[in-house]
């Protein structure tokens, strides 16, 4: 599973989440940051990435778009980078099985 970190997440935790999430990236990093949350579901959509986010507004819109794509919603309040590499980390077989689940959309972590 690669995931794709939205822009209010740093894209110093790239390469730290590259053994458990290969192929991850970030919105900045991909030439994305000026893109709305629309653009992003999906881009996310046509490149399987599963988007990682703290903001509350990605899971109604996945919501509404049937979970596609899939959301990890980070509901960590102001946690900083090695809060949310720790929680991405220690989640990871957790969030592999629950996406391996065609019927979750969202995981949520906290």
């Amino acid at each position: 599973m690669k995931l794709l970190l939205d822009e209010n997440l740093s894209r110093r935790l790239v390469p730290l989440l590259q053994a458990r999430f290969p192929g991850s990236s970030q919105v900045a990093l991909l030439g994305l940051e000026r893109s709305s949350d629309a653009q992003l579901c999906d881009f996310a959509a046509q490149h399987g990435f599963v988007i990682c986010s703290k903001d509350d507004d990605f899971h109604r819109l996945v919501a509404a778009r049937n979970y596609t794509p899939r959301l990890i919603h980070l509901a960590l309040g102001n946690a900083g980078n090695d809060a949310v590499r720790a929680a991405l980390l220690a989640a990871a077989d957790r969030l592999h099985r629950a996406f391996d689940d065609p019927a979750i959309g969202v995981v949520v972590l906290t």
